[in-house]
């Protein structure tokens, strides 16, 4: 099974106007336009679990599996954030969660991210991010962090209980065949 990954794109001074990357971010992701800017790592986590990324870097460290990679823009404005998010979008596959703070917005995409939702009013704000991300792709956050999980964007609010409910549902599936007993005929029987 593959893990969950995680992408934070960090653009403070960009916005998120038209470019066909951003347009396919927001079709598929929930924009949260109430958002404040800051700190996202804060000692939310622990420093080995960030990685810090170029946009070019990001394909090869979805292969080898990194939990969570950290793309800062710096001072790019919103055709270099375009640019950098073809990139991004393209290396992603379908168990990675992307998060990006633009200026004016913060927008969630991907792995267990309802692409439903479009655009949410609740405010959010940098410290939410890293809380959101680790819930969704279970990497190891610190007591120091103090951000809200932003529910509003999950497919399932429920998303843990669902997961261990189908893993309580399959543990008694497997006691019950190992009750039974069923065995191949080749097992039973020694034909040799």
């Amino acid at each position: 099974m593959a893990e969950k990954k995680a992408l934070i794109v960090l653009a403070p001074a960009a916005e998120l106007g038209a470019g066909a990357s951003i347009e396919k971010l927001l079709k598929k992701g929930v924009k949260f336009a109430n958002f404040a800017a800051g700190d996202v790592i804060d000692a939310a986590v622990a420093a080995e679990t960030v990685t810090a990324l170029q946009p070019q870097d990001v394909a090869a460290a979805i292969e080898n599996g990194v939990a969570l990679g950290l793309i800062d823009l710096g001072n790019a404005d919103t055709a270099a954030l375009d640019a950098a998010l073809a990139t991004i979008l393209d290396a992603a596959d379908r168990k990675t969660v992307i998060a990006v703070a633009a200026k004016n917005a913060l927008v969630l995409q991907g792995s267990g991210i309802n692409a439903k939702a479009g655009s949410v009013d609740r405010a959010a704000c940098a410290k939410d991010i890293v809380p959101t991300l680790a819930y969704i792709t279970d990497f190891p956050i610190t007591t120091e962090c103090c951000g809200a999980i932003l529910y509003q964007a999950l497919k399932s609010a429920n998303m843990k209980l669902d997961e261990t409910t189908k893993l309580k549902e399959a543990l008694i599936r497997m006691e019950g065949a190992l009750a039974r007993d069923n065995r191949e005929p080749w097992d039973k029987h020694d034909c040799a």
